[in-house]
């Protein structure tokens, strides 16, 4: 077996992961993407296994590994965009840039959940009715 044709077939299907990743706007398919780059280099451990006639055969081994870290990937994955959506509306990426709680300052935010109701902070209330 020629050693060329599995290296192609794995560049192109990395090359075309490696597109969804960097072009893709939705999570799902980003998820999906990174997969066809995991599958990219499983095709490459496994062809390079035979090629070199591993006694051991590591390269198939690694391949069971990397089958197994991307199960649990993409359910830890999928697990996390559904609760994104859930809690969010949308999964696109762009607009999941900063996934935690807003945070509010000392200007009277009512998000700060140390803003008093006047604006003023609570510590600071606190501090001058012990005072």
């Amino acid at each position: 077996m020629h050693l060329a044709y599995p290296a192609v077939l794995a560049a192109l299907l990395f090359c075309v992961g490696l597109y969804g990743v960097l072009a893709r706007r939705n999570a799902i398919l980003v998820l999906m993407s990174v997969e066809l780059m995991l599958n990219a280099v499983n095709l490459n451990l496994v062809a390079f296994d035979v090629w070199l006639r591993d006694a051991l055969h590591a390269g198939q081994a690694l391949t069971l590994f990397t089958i197994a870290i991307a199960a649990a990937e993409i359910g830890i994955g999928l697990a996390i965009v559904l609760m994104v959506h859930r809690n969010r509306g949308t999964a696109d990426v762009d607009r999941l840039r900063d996934t935690a709680e807003p945070r509010g300052d000392a200007t009277g935010d009512p998000t700060d959940s140390t803003a008093g109701t006047d604006g003023t902070d609570a510590s600071d209330e606190k501090a001058e009715a012990a005072a």
